[in-house]
Protein backbone atom coordinates (compact mmCIF):
# COMPACT_ATOMS: atom_id res chain seq x y z
CA UNK A 1 0.00 0.00 0.00
CA UNK A 2 1.25 3.45 -0.86
CA UNK A 3 0.89 6.39 1.53
CA UNK A 4 0.72 10.01 0.48
CA UNK A 5 3.67 12.14 1.45
CA UNK A 6 3.32 15.63 2.93
CA UNK A 7 4.07 17.07 -0.48
CA UNK A 8 1.22 15.18 -2.03
CA UNK A 9 3.45 12.53 -3.69
CA UNK A 10 3.04 8.81 -3.11
CA UNK A 11 5.49 6.61 -1.23
CA UNK A 12 7.35 5.86 -4.49
CA UNK A 13 10.82 7.28 -4.90
CA UNK A 14 10.62 10.87 -6.22
CA UNK A 15 11.92 11.74 -9.65
CA UNK A 16 14.68 13.97 -8.32
CA UNK A 17 16.59 11.20 -6.51
CA UNK A 18 16.11 8.83 -9.45
CA UNK A 19 17.61 11.35 -11.85
CA UNK A 20 20.43 12.09 -9.42
CA UNK A 21 21.17 8.38 -9.11
CA UNK A 22 21.37 8.03 -12.88
CA UNK A 23 23.74 10.98 -13.12
CA UNK A 24 25.96 9.51 -10.41
CA UNK A 25 26.03 6.16 -12.18
CA UNK A 26 26.89 7.86 -15.46
CA UNK A 27 29.63 9.87 -13.78
CA UNK A 28 31.07 6.61 -12.45
CA UNK A 29 30.71 4.59 -15.64
CA UNK A 30 31.83 7.10 -18.27
CA UNK A 31 35.26 7.94 -16.76
CA UNK A 32 35.88 4.24 -16.18
CA UNK A 33 35.03 3.41 -19.79
CA UNK A 34 37.11 6.32 -21.06
CA UNK A 35 40.12 5.21 -19.01
CA UNK A 36 39.83 1.60 -20.15
CA UNK A 37 39.40 2.68 -23.74
CA UNK A 38 42.45 4.89 -23.63
CA UNK A 39 44.47 2.10 -22.02
CA UNK A 40 43.31 -0.35 -24.67
CA UNK A 41 44.14 2.08 -27.48
CA UNK A 42 47.57 2.80 -26.03
CA UNK A 43 48.35 -0.89 -25.57
CA UNK A 44 47.12 -1.74 -29.06
CA UNK A 45 49.08 1.11 -30.62
CA UNK A 46 52.29 0.10 -28.88
CA UNK A 47 51.78 -3.56 -29.75
CA UNK A 48 51.17 -2.74 -33.40
CA UNK A 49 54.22 -0.50 -33.54
CA UNK A 50 56.39 -3.19 -31.98
CA UNK A 51 55.02 -5.79 -34.39
CA UNK A 52 55.72 -3.49 -37.35
CA UNK A 53 59.26 -2.84 -36.17
CA UNK A 54 59.90 -6.54 -35.62
CA UNK A 55 58.52 -7.38 -39.05
CA UNK A 56 60.61 -4.65 -40.68
CA UNK A 57 63.77 -5.85 -38.95
CA UNK A 58 63.17 -9.48 -39.89
CA UNK A 59 62.29 -8.59 -43.47
CA UNK A 60 65.31 -6.32 -43.77
CA UNK A 61 67.61 -9.01 -42.42
CA UNK A 62 66.15 -11.67 -44.71
CA UNK A 63 66.34 -9.45 -47.79
CA UNK A 64 69.90 -8.39 -46.97
CA UNK A 65 70.96 -12.02 -46.76
CA UNK A 66 69.10 -12.83 -49.99
CA UNK A 67 70.71 -9.88 -51.79
CA UNK A 68 74.17 -10.96 -50.63
CA UNK A 69 73.46 -14.51 -51.78
CA UNK A 70 72.29 -13.24 -55.17
CA UNK A 71 75.39 -11.13 -55.65
CA UNK A 72 77.55 -14.14 -54.78
CA UNK A 73 75.77 -16.36 -57.34
CA UNK A 74 75.92 -13.77 -60.11
CA UNK A 75 79.59 -13.03 -59.44
CA UNK A 76 80.29 -16.77 -59.64
CA UNK A 77 78.45 -16.98 -62.97
CA UNK A 78 80.32 -13.96 -64.31
CA UNK A 79 83.61 -15.57 -63.28
CA UNK A 80 82.60 -18.68 -65.22
CA UNK A 81 81.96 -16.80 -68.47
CA UNK A 82 84.72 -14.24 -67.94
CA UNK A 83 87.29 -16.27 -69.92
CA UNK A 84 84.98 -16.02 -72.93
CA UNK A 85 83.79 -12.43 -72.49
CA UNK A 86 87.17 -10.96 -71.53
CA UNK A 87 88.77 -12.15 -74.77
CA UNK A 88 86.98 -9.28 -76.49
CA UNK A 89 85.32 -11.61 -78.95
CA UNK A 90 81.79 -10.68 -80.09
CA UNK A 91 81.22 -13.48 -82.55
CA UNK A 92 78.36 -15.99 -82.39
CA UNK A 93 80.64 -18.81 -81.30
CA UNK A 94 81.78 -16.93 -78.17
CA UNK A 95 78.19 -16.04 -77.27
CA UNK A 96 77.07 -19.64 -77.79
CA UNK A 97 79.80 -20.82 -75.39
CA UNK A 98 78.62 -18.35 -72.75
CA UNK A 99 75.03 -19.57 -73.19
CA UNK A 100 76.19 -23.18 -72.79
CA UNK A 101 77.99 -22.37 -69.54
CA UNK A 102 74.99 -20.53 -68.06
CA UNK A 103 72.61 -23.36 -68.99
CA UNK A 104 74.72 -25.93 -67.14
CA UNK A 105 74.77 -24.15 -63.79
CA UNK A 106 71.95 -24.27 -61.22
CA UNK A 107 71.54 -24.36 -57.42
CA UNK A 108 68.92 -24.55 -54.63
CA UNK A 109 67.54 -27.93 -55.81
CA UNK A 110 66.83 -26.59 -59.27
CA UNK A 111 64.91 -23.48 -58.18
CA UNK A 112 68.06 -21.40 -58.62
CA UNK A 113 69.17 -20.93 -62.21
CA UNK A 114 70.64 -18.25 -64.45
CA UNK A 115 68.79 -16.42 -67.20
CA UNK A 116 70.00 -14.12 -69.97
CA UNK A 117 68.26 -11.75 -72.40
CA UNK A 118 69.54 -9.33 -74.95
CA UNK A 119 68.56 -5.71 -74.53
CA UNK A 120 65.73 -6.07 -77.07
CA UNK A 121 63.99 -8.63 -74.81
CA UNK A 122 64.90 -11.82 -76.71
CA UNK A 123 65.35 -14.76 -74.34
CA UNK A 124 68.81 -16.36 -74.55
CA UNK A 125 68.99 -18.59 -71.43
CA UNK A 126 66.05 -19.97 -69.44
CA UNK A 127 66.85 -23.56 -68.39
CA UNK A 128 63.48 -24.55 -66.95
CA UNK A 129 61.44 -23.08 -69.80
CA UNK A 130 63.46 -23.90 -72.91
CA UNK A 131 60.41 -23.39 -75.11
CA UNK A 132 60.72 -19.64 -74.50
CA UNK A 133 64.36 -19.44 -75.63
CA UNK A 134 64.67 -17.42 -78.80
CA UNK A 135 61.35 -15.63 -78.27
CA UNK A 136 61.03 -11.91 -77.61
CA UNK A 137 59.55 -11.53 -74.12
CA UNK A 138 59.79 -7.74 -73.92
CA UNK A 139 56.04 -7.34 -73.20
CA UNK A 140 55.72 -10.23 -70.73
CA UNK A 141 54.28 -9.23 -67.36
CA UNK A 142 53.93 -11.01 -64.07
CA UNK A 143 50.73 -11.69 -62.13
CA UNK A 144 50.66 -8.16 -60.73
CA UNK A 145 51.11 -6.52 -64.13
CA UNK A 146 54.78 -5.58 -63.77
CA UNK A 147 56.84 -5.64 -67.01
CA UNK A 148 59.51 -8.08 -65.81
CA UNK A 149 61.90 -8.18 -68.76
CA UNK A 150 61.70 -4.42 -69.34
CA UNK A 151 62.52 -3.71 -65.70
CA UNK A 152 65.43 -6.18 -65.60
CA UNK A 153 66.89 -4.84 -68.84
CA UNK A 154 66.67 -1.30 -67.44
CA UNK A 155 68.66 -2.40 -64.38
CA UNK A 156 71.23 -4.10 -66.61
CA UNK A 157 71.67 -0.99 -68.75
CA UNK A 158 72.52 0.86 -65.52
CA UNK A 159 75.15 -1.77 -64.79
CA UNK A 160 73.39 -3.87 -62.18
CA UNK A 161 70.35 -3.87 -59.91
CA UNK A 162 67.65 -5.72 -58.00
CA UNK A 163 63.99 -6.16 -58.96
CA UNK A 164 61.10 -7.91 -57.17
CA UNK A 165 58.46 -9.68 -59.22
CA UNK A 166 56.35 -12.85 -59.39
CA UNK A 167 57.55 -15.82 -61.45
CA UNK A 168 56.98 -19.54 -61.88
CA UNK A 169 58.78 -21.70 -59.27
CA UNK A 170 59.96 -24.97 -60.91
CA UNK A 171 59.87 -27.21 -57.80
CA UNK A 172 56.20 -26.51 -57.02
CA UNK A 173 55.03 -25.47 -60.51
CA UNK A 174 53.34 -22.39 -59.07
CA UNK A 175 54.08 -18.70 -59.18
CA UNK A 176 55.85 -17.19 -56.16
CA UNK A 177 57.42 -13.83 -55.24
CA UNK A 178 60.99 -13.56 -56.44
CA UNK A 179 63.95 -11.20 -56.02
CA UNK A 180 66.11 -10.91 -59.12
CA UNK A 181 69.60 -9.51 -59.52
CA UNK A 182 71.10 -8.74 -62.93
CA UNK A 183 74.36 -7.47 -64.41
CA UNK A 184 74.70 -5.93 -67.84
CA UNK A 185 77.26 -7.12 -70.43
CA UNK A 186 77.30 -3.82 -72.27
CA UNK A 187 79.52 -4.90 -75.15
CA UNK A 188 77.23 -7.81 -76.07
CA UNK A 189 74.05 -5.98 -75.09
CA UNK A 190 73.12 -8.77 -72.67
CA UNK A 191 71.38 -8.88 -69.32
CA UNK A 192 72.55 -11.83 -67.18
CA UNK A 193 71.11 -12.59 -63.77
CA UNK A 194 69.47 -14.97 -61.36
CA UNK A 195 66.76 -14.80 -58.72
CA UNK A 196 65.80 -16.21 -55.34
CA UNK A 197 62.21 -17.04 -54.46
CA UNK A 198 60.87 -15.22 -51.41
CA UNK A 199 57.96 -17.45 -50.45
CA UNK A 200 59.88 -18.70 -47.40
CA UNK A 201 60.44 -15.08 -46.35
CA UNK A 202 56.76 -14.34 -46.80
CA UNK A 203 55.84 -17.43 -44.78
CA UNK A 204 58.08 -16.30 -41.93
CA UNK A 205 56.63 -12.79 -42.02
CA UNK A 206 53.08 -14.16 -42.09
CA UNK A 207 53.86 -16.29 -39.06
CA UNK A 208 55.18 -13.24 -37.24
CA UNK A 209 52.03 -11.31 -38.16
CA UNK A 210 49.83 -14.12 -36.87
CA UNK A 211 51.73 -14.32 -33.61
CA UNK A 212 51.57 -10.55 -33.16
CA UNK A 213 47.83 -10.47 -33.93
CA UNK A 214 47.23 -13.32 -31.50
CA UNK A 215 49.13 -11.54 -28.75
CA UNK A 216 47.28 -8.29 -29.38
CA UNK A 217 43.93 -10.09 -29.44
CA UNK A 218 44.76 -11.83 -26.17
CA UNK A 219 45.70 -8.53 -24.50
CA UNK A 220 42.57 -6.84 -25.86
CA UNK A 221 40.55 -9.77 -24.56
CA UNK A 222 41.88 -9.28 -21.05
CA UNK A 223 41.15 -5.56 -21.19
CA UNK A 224 37.69 -6.22 -22.58
CA UNK A 225 37.02 -8.75 -19.81
CA UNK A 226 38.02 -6.22 -17.17
CA UNK A 227 35.84 -3.58 -18.82
CA UNK A 228 32.85 -5.91 -18.97
CA UNK A 229 33.25 -6.88 -15.34
CA UNK A 230 33.48 -3.23 -14.31
CA UNK A 231 30.44 -2.34 -16.36
CA UNK A 232 28.49 -5.22 -14.88
CA UNK A 233 29.34 -4.10 -11.36
CA UNK A 234 28.95 -0.34 -11.83
CA UNK A 235 26.42 0.19 -14.59
CA UNK A 236 24.25 -2.90 -14.62
CA UNK A 237 21.45 -1.44 -12.56
CA UNK A 238 21.39 1.80 -14.57
CA UNK A 239 21.21 -0.08 -17.84
CA UNK A 240 18.34 -2.19 -16.56
CA UNK A 241 16.40 0.92 -15.56
CA UNK A 242 17.05 2.74 -18.82
CA UNK A 243 16.30 -0.20 -21.08
CA UNK A 244 12.58 -0.21 -20.51
CA UNK A 245 12.39 3.56 -20.93
CA UNK A 246 14.37 3.40 -24.15
CA UNK A 247 12.12 0.70 -25.58
CA UNK A 248 9.03 2.68 -24.68
CA UNK A 249 10.42 5.84 -26.27
CA UNK A 250 11.50 3.97 -29.39
CA UNK A 251 8.09 2.38 -29.76
CA UNK A 252 6.46 5.78 -29.27
CA UNK A 253 8.67 7.33 -31.95
CA UNK A 254 7.79 4.59 -34.42
CA UNK A 255 4.13 4.99 -33.59
CA UNK A 256 4.31 8.75 -34.07
CA UNK A 257 6.11 8.31 -37.38
CA UNK A 258 3.43 5.89 -38.57
CA UNK A 259 0.72 8.26 -37.44
CA UNK A 260 2.34 11.16 -39.31
CA UNK A 261 2.57 9.07 -42.49
CA UNK A 262 -0.98 7.82 -42.05
CA UNK A 263 -2.28 11.36 -41.50
CA UNK A 264 -0.54 12.41 -44.70
CA UNK A 265 -2.17 9.58 -46.60
CA UNK A 266 -5.56 10.40 -45.09
CA UNK A 267 -5.14 14.01 -46.16
CA UNK A 268 -4.15 12.88 -49.64
CA UNK A 269 -7.23 10.69 -49.83
CA UNK A 270 -9.40 13.58 -48.60
CA UNK A 271 -7.96 15.94 -51.21
CA UNK A 272 -8.40 13.27 -53.86
CA UNK A 273 -12.07 12.88 -52.95
CA UNK A 274 -12.59 16.62 -52.95
CA UNK A 275 -10.99 16.99 -56.36
CA UNK A 276 -13.01 14.11 -57.77
CA UNK A 277 -16.37 14.77 -56.17
CA UNK A 278 -16.34 18.57 -56.24
CA UNK A 279 -13.83 20.21 -58.57
CA UNK A 280 -13.91 17.50 -61.21
CA UNK A 281 -17.73 17.38 -61.26
CA UNK A 282 -17.91 21.17 -61.51
CA UNK A 283 -15.55 21.13 -64.49
CA UNK A 284 -17.63 18.38 -66.11
CA UNK A 285 -20.77 20.49 -65.66
CA UNK A 286 -19.07 23.50 -67.22
CA UNK A 287 -17.90 21.32 -70.10
CA UNK A 288 -21.46 20.05 -70.72
CA UNK A 289 -22.85 23.60 -70.66
CA UNK A 290 -20.24 24.75 -73.12
CA UNK A 291 -20.94 21.74 -75.36
CA UNK A 292 -24.63 22.65 -75.26
CA UNK A 293 -23.87 26.27 -76.18
CA UNK A 294 -21.59 25.18 -78.99
CA UNK A 295 -24.28 22.83 -80.30
CA UNK A 296 -26.92 25.58 -80.19
CA UNK A 297 -24.66 27.97 -82.10
CA UNK A 298 -24.02 25.27 -84.65
CA UNK A 299 -27.76 24.66 -85.17
CA UNK A 300 -28.23 28.37 -85.80
CA UNK A 301 -25.53 28.16 -88.49
CA UNK A 302 -23.45 30.80 -86.79
CA UNK A 303 -19.65 30.79 -86.60
CA UNK A 304 -18.17 29.71 -83.30
CA UNK A 305 -16.27 32.46 -81.50
CA UNK A 306 -12.57 31.55 -81.27
CA UNK A 307 -12.53 32.38 -77.57
CA UNK A 308 -15.29 29.85 -76.97
CA UNK A 309 -13.37 27.10 -78.78
CA UNK A 310 -10.23 28.00 -76.82
CA UNK A 311 -12.16 28.01 -73.53
CA UNK A 312 -13.61 24.58 -74.38
CA UNK A 313 -10.06 23.21 -74.95
CA UNK A 314 -8.82 24.76 -71.70
CA UNK A 315 -11.70 23.08 -69.84
CA UNK A 316 -10.55 19.70 -71.20
CA UNK A 317 -6.96 20.44 -70.12
CA UNK A 318 -8.07 21.49 -66.64
CA UNK A 319 -10.25 18.39 -66.27
CA UNK A 320 -7.36 16.13 -67.33
CA UNK A 321 -4.97 17.88 -64.93
CA UNK A 322 -7.41 17.61 -62.02
CA UNK A 323 -7.92 13.91 -62.72
CA UNK A 324 -4.14 13.36 -62.89
CA UNK A 325 -3.61 15.14 -59.58
CA UNK A 326 -6.42 13.12 -58.00
CA UNK A 327 -4.90 9.93 -59.39
CA UNK A 328 -1.46 10.73 -57.99
CA UNK A 329 -2.90 11.57 -54.59
CA UNK A 330 -4.63 8.18 -54.32
CA UNK A 331 -4.14 5.86 -57.33
CA UNK A 332 -7.08 3.70 -58.26
CA UNK A 333 -5.01 0.61 -59.08
CA UNK A 334 -3.55 0.49 -55.58
CA UNK A 335 -7.02 0.12 -54.07
CA UNK A 336 -8.55 -2.07 -56.77
CA UNK A 337 -5.82 -4.23 -58.31
CA UNK A 338 -3.19 -4.34 -55.55
CA UNK A 339 0.44 -3.32 -55.17
CA UNK A 340 2.10 -5.15 -58.13
CA UNK A 341 -0.35 -3.73 -60.67
CA UNK A 342 -0.10 -0.28 -59.12
CA UNK A 343 3.70 -0.33 -59.33
CA UNK A 344 3.64 -1.57 -62.91
CA UNK A 345 1.14 1.14 -63.89
CA UNK A 346 3.22 3.80 -62.11
CA UNK A 347 6.43 2.65 -63.81
CA UNK A 348 4.86 2.55 -67.28
CA UNK A 349 3.44 6.05 -66.85
CA UNK A 350 6.83 7.27 -65.67
CA UNK A 351 8.64 5.58 -68.57
CA UNK A 352 6.28 7.21 -71.07
CA UNK A 353 6.77 10.62 -69.48
CA UNK A 354 10.58 10.33 -69.08
CA UNK A 355 11.08 8.49 -72.40
CA UNK A 356 13.12 5.62 -71.04
CA UNK A 357 12.80 1.82 -70.76
CA UNK A 358 10.99 0.29 -67.78
CA UNK A 359 11.08 -3.35 -66.70
CA UNK A 360 9.36 -4.93 -63.73
CA UNK A 361 9.91 -8.42 -62.34
CA UNK A 362 7.96 -10.08 -59.58
CA UNK A 363 9.15 -13.12 -57.62
CA UNK A 364 7.06 -15.19 -55.27
CA UNK A 365 3.36 -15.20 -54.54
CA UNK A 366 1.94 -11.70 -54.17
CA UNK A 367 0.32 -11.92 -50.74
CA UNK A 368 -2.24 -9.35 -49.65
CA UNK A 369 -0.33 -6.70 -47.74
CA UNK A 370 -1.57 -4.34 -45.03
CA UNK A 371 -2.76 -1.00 -46.34
CA UNK A 372 0.04 0.96 -44.66
CA UNK A 373 2.69 -1.31 -46.20
CA UNK A 374 1.21 -1.05 -49.70
CA UNK A 375 0.98 2.71 -49.45
CA UNK A 376 4.52 3.00 -48.11
CA UNK A 377 6.02 0.89 -50.92
CA UNK A 378 4.05 2.82 -53.53
CA UNK A 379 5.20 6.20 -52.17
CA UNK A 380 8.81 5.05 -51.97
CA UNK A 381 8.62 3.98 -55.62
CA UNK A 382 7.08 7.35 -56.54
CA UNK A 383 9.88 9.22 -54.81
CA UNK A 384 12.58 7.00 -56.34
CA UNK A 385 11.20 7.52 -59.86
CA UNK A 386 10.97 11.27 -59.24
CA UNK A 387 14.64 11.35 -58.23
CA UNK A 388 15.58 9.34 -61.33
CA UNK A 389 13.68 11.79 -63.53
CA UNK A 390 15.33 14.83 -61.92
CA UNK A 391 18.91 13.71 -61.41
CA UNK A 392 19.88 10.29 -62.84
CA UNK A 393 19.96 10.89 -66.62
CA UNK A 394 19.09 7.20 -66.94
CA UNK A 395 17.95 5.25 -69.97
CA UNK A 396 16.55 2.23 -68.11
CA UNK A 397 14.72 1.53 -64.85
CA UNK A 398 14.35 -1.96 -63.34
CA UNK A 399 11.82 -2.59 -60.58
CA UNK A 400 11.89 -5.87 -58.70
CA UNK A 401 9.23 -6.94 -56.20
CA UNK A 402 10.05 -10.08 -54.19
CA UNK A 403 7.69 -11.91 -51.83
CA UNK A 404 9.32 -14.59 -49.68
CA UNK A 405 8.89 -16.15 -46.23
CA UNK A 406 6.29 -13.66 -45.20
CA UNK A 407 8.46 -10.64 -46.06
CA UNK A 408 8.63 -8.34 -49.05
CA UNK A 409 11.56 -6.61 -50.79
CA UNK A 410 11.29 -3.78 -53.31
CA UNK A 411 14.26 -2.69 -55.45
CA UNK A 412 14.27 0.27 -57.86
CA UNK A 413 17.42 0.33 -60.00
CA UNK A 414 18.58 2.63 -62.80
CA UNK A 415 21.62 2.96 -65.05
CA UNK A 416 22.13 6.67 -64.50
CA UNK A 417 25.07 8.78 -63.40
CA UNK A 418 24.91 7.71 -59.75
CA UNK A 419 25.91 9.82 -56.75
CA UNK A 420 27.94 9.84 -53.54
CA UNK A 421 25.56 8.35 -50.95
CA UNK A 422 27.68 9.41 -47.97
CA UNK A 423 28.05 13.01 -49.19
CA UNK A 424 24.32 13.34 -49.86
CA UNK A 425 23.49 11.94 -46.42
CA UNK A 426 25.88 14.34 -44.69
CA UNK A 427 24.53 17.47 -46.40
CA UNK A 428 21.30 18.65 -44.71
CA UNK A 429 20.38 20.73 -47.74
CA UNK A 430 20.37 17.72 -50.08
CA UNK A 431 18.90 14.23 -50.09
CA UNK A 432 15.47 15.24 -48.78
CA UNK A 433 13.83 12.61 -50.97
CA UNK A 434 16.15 9.89 -49.67
CA UNK A 435 15.47 10.89 -46.08
CA UNK A 436 11.73 10.84 -46.72
CA UNK A 437 11.95 7.35 -48.16
CA UNK A 438 14.11 6.14 -45.28
CA UNK A 439 11.71 7.56 -42.70
CA UNK A 440 8.72 5.95 -44.41
CA UNK A 441 10.35 2.52 -44.51
CA UNK A 442 11.75 2.64 -40.98
CA UNK A 443 8.47 3.93 -39.57
CA UNK A 444 6.90 0.54 -40.32
CA UNK A 445 9.88 -1.48 -39.06
CA UNK A 446 11.58 -1.96 -42.42
CA UNK A 447 15.15 -1.55 -43.66
CA UNK A 448 16.09 1.04 -46.30
CA UNK A 449 19.36 0.89 -48.27
CA UNK A 450 20.87 2.86 -51.15
CA UNK A 451 23.80 1.64 -53.28
CA UNK A 452 25.09 3.98 -55.98
CA UNK A 453 28.01 4.24 -58.36
CA UNK A 454 28.35 5.58 -61.91
CA UNK A 455 26.08 3.50 -64.12
CA UNK A 456 24.10 1.82 -61.33
CA UNK A 457 21.91 3.04 -58.47
CA UNK A 458 19.72 0.73 -56.38
CA UNK A 459 17.11 1.83 -53.83
CA UNK A 460 16.10 -1.12 -51.62
CA UNK A 461 13.15 -1.29 -49.23
CA UNK A 462 12.86 -4.51 -47.25
CA UNK A 463 10.07 -5.50 -44.86
CA UNK A 464 10.77 -8.60 -42.75
CA UNK A 465 8.01 -10.91 -41.60
CA UNK A 466 7.95 -9.54 -38.06
CA UNK A 467 7.36 -6.01 -39.38
CA UNK A 468 4.37 -7.21 -41.43
CA UNK A 469 2.89 -8.99 -38.43
CA UNK A 470 2.50 -5.67 -36.63
CA UNK A 471 -0.27 -4.72 -39.02
CA UNK A 472 -3.56 -6.38 -39.84
CA UNK A 473 -4.04 -6.85 -43.54
CA UNK A 474 -7.45 -5.56 -44.71
CA UNK A 475 -9.89 -7.88 -46.38
CA UNK A 476 -9.75 -7.71 -50.18
CA UNK A 477 -13.50 -7.14 -50.26
CA UNK A 478 -13.28 -4.20 -47.83
CA UNK A 479 -10.22 -2.05 -48.49
CA UNK A 480 -9.22 0.23 -45.68
CA UNK A 481 -9.23 3.38 -47.79
CA UNK A 482 -11.71 3.15 -50.67
CA UNK A 483 -10.55 5.91 -52.97
CA UNK A 484 -12.72 8.16 -55.03
CA UNK A 485 -11.49 6.48 -58.21
CA UNK A 486 -13.81 3.54 -57.65
CA UNK A 487 -16.65 5.82 -58.69
CA UNK A 488 -17.97 4.98 -62.19
CA UNK A 489 -17.69 8.62 -63.23
CA UNK A 490 -13.92 8.49 -62.80
CA UNK A 491 -13.51 6.89 -66.20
Amino acid sequence: MEFASPTGQTGNEPRGPRRLRKKILLLAVLPLLAALLLIALAVRFQALELAKQERALVESAYLASKEAELRHHVEMAMNMIAPVYDTGRDDAEAKAEAIRILNQFDYDRGDGYFFAYDYSGRCLVLPHQPELVGQNLWEIRDRDGRPVVQALVAKARQGQGYFRYVWNKPSVRQVAPKLGYVIGLQRWGWMVGTGIYLDDVQATLDQLDQQGSANIAKTMGWIAGIALLALALVGGSALALNLSEYRAADAQLHLMARQVVQSQENERAHLSRELHDSTSQTLVSIKLLMDSAIGQIGRENRALPPTLVQARARIDEALTEVRDISHRLRPVVLDTLGLPSALRHLGEEFAEHAQLAFFMRQHGQADELPEEIKTMLFRVTQEALTNIDKHAEASRVDLRLIFRSGGVRLTVADDGTGFDVAAIGADPRRGIGLRNMRERVESVGGVFKVHSRPGSTRVISQLPADALRRFTAPSPAHPAHPGPHAHPARR
